[in-house]
Order: C-alpha cells, then sequence, then structure tokens
C-alpha cells in the first residue's frame, strides 16, 4: 500500500522456542481504524509492544510515515507521533485528571509543569490539556482526582492523555477492558469521533466494538496474521470463523 502511515514488513519475535509474531506483515493507511483481533495469546499485545518499541523485535522492520524505526526506543517514536495507550491503566491516581494530561503536554513540548506553583504560569499546558479532556467528555472532572474516576472515566483519560501526546497513530490495547455495557458504549462513541482526527491501531476482544468501528481488520492467530481485510469480509472468512470468531 503506498500511502501506508505504517509498514510492517516480517516482523518476528521469539521467547526460546515460543515465537510470539511470526512474520507479520501490515499496512495501515493514513486515516483508518485498523482492528487486530485473535484469541488469548495470539500475539496481539506482542506486537503492540513491538510497534511501541517496548519490545525489540528479532527481525523484520517497522516503517513509519516512510522512515524505518525498527531500532528507536519507545520515546523516540512517541516524538514521531506513534504512540501507544496501554492495556492496564498507567494513570497517576493522586494528581487531578487535568495534571495527569497536563503531564502529557509537558512531555511533548518540553515545558516545566509546576503542581505547587501559579497555574498561569503554565496556562498553555493546561489550555491545550482541557482541549484533551474536551474530546474525550471529561471536561467536568478535570479537577477530580484520577483515582476517584469510574473505570470508564479512566480509560477515557488514558485516551486523552495519549491525545495530549499529539499522535500521528494511535495504539490502543484492549480500551474496552473491565468495561460495563454503558461504559464501553461510550468508548465507542469516543472512538467514533476520535477516527477523524487520528489513525487507530485498536486491540480488542470486544467484537461488537470492532465491527462497529474499524475500516479493515486483521486476525492474528499464533503469531500469524491469517487474514486482512473489510469487517464483512473477515466475518464470513472460513478460516477466521474456525480458528477465532466461531468460538465466540
Amino acid at each position: 500500500m503506498a500511502d501506508a502511515l505504517l509498514r510492517l514488513d516480517r516482523v518476528t519475535k521469539s521467547f526460546g522456542a515460543l515465537r510470539v509474531t511470526d512474520a507479520v506483515s501490515l499496512d495501515i493507511p493514513r486515516g483508518e481504524l485498523h482492528a487486530l483481533i485473535g484469541p488469548n495469546g495470539a500475539g496481539k499485545t506482542s506486537l503492540i509492544h513491538q510497534l511501541s518499541g517496548s519490545l525489540a523485535s528479532d527481525s523484520g522492520r517497522i516503517v513509519f510515515e516512510g522512515e524505518e524505526v525498527t531500532g528507536l526506543p519507545m520515546h523516540a517514536r512517541a516524538r514521531r507521533g506513534l504512540v501507544r495507550s496501554f492495556q492496564i491503566t498507567s494513570i497517576l491516581p493522586r494528581f487531578t485528571a487535568l495534571e495527569n494530561v497536563a503531564l502529557a503536554v509537558q512531555s511533548r513540548s518540553g515545558s516545566s509543569f509546576r503542581f505547587l506553583g501559579d497555574a498561569a504560569r503554565e496556562a498553555r499546558l493546561n489550555e491545550e490539556a482541557m482541549e484533551a479532556l474536551a474530546l474525550i467528555g471529561l471536561a467536568e472532572r478535570a479537577s477530580r482526582i484520577a483515582g476517584t474516576l469510574s473505570h470508564g472515566e479512566k480509560r477515557g483519560l488514558e485516551l486523552a492523555i495519549a491525545l495530549a501526546l499529539g499522535p500521528k497513530l494511535l495504539l490502543l490495547d484492549e480500551p474496552m477492558a473491565g468495561a460495563g455495557d454503558g461504559e464501553s458504549e461510550a468508548l465507542v462513541a469516543i472512538l467514533r469521533a476520535l477516527k477523524s482526527r487520528v489513525t487507530i491501531l485498536l486491540v480488542e476482544h470486544d467484537m461488537q466494538a470492532v465491527f462497529a468501528l474499524a475500516d479493515r481488520i486483521s486476525v492474528l492467530v499464533n503469531g500469524s496474521v491469517i487474514a486482512t481485510g473489510q469487517p464483512d469480509a473477515v466475518r464470513a472468512d472460513a478460516q477466521v470463523r474456525a480458528a477465532y470468531l466461531g468460538e465466540a
């Protein structure tokens, strides 16, 4: 795909005799929400780790915006706009929602943020943080201590933190994990709105959310991609149904 924002070329990772990703090749164009699905242990989170830079690949190439980033550390990839949100919530629970997001703005801009100083000194950080919270629907929770937010609000806050880093491609690892029905519906609505702003690679077990959101879907089984295509084509694929969807 000539206009791919992210290109994976035979990306592979093994732990001893266990090959967790096996020659994964995939192109994700700019503006797409691409879902990565598969059974537990298929290698989805390991692949996200490799893309973000938190896990080194054994072989293969990762190309982002036409430049190879395979050997770059996580912070260098994030500066280029390849940003991830973690499977397990990673907010600072004793700080407010606004402070959590402002720290992300700070890390991108290099400004200093003083929790105990004059807030006016960091007006720009706060303004950008509020914009990210507003996009997620959490502006009214800005002054709340993050640890007191509901589970769904914490997942939303983590999305706001990721957005504050200025992503060009957002890697989301199971954002619906642990969410109730109402919270999942709210997160689906947020992600649907974000599709017009940022390219997204979504790892998710909630098939209702996946088929509601994805432009294309790739299915990972035993570390290998067995199918990639539009949602209806993937849903109808006999190999996919036998390996994964048929279990649901």
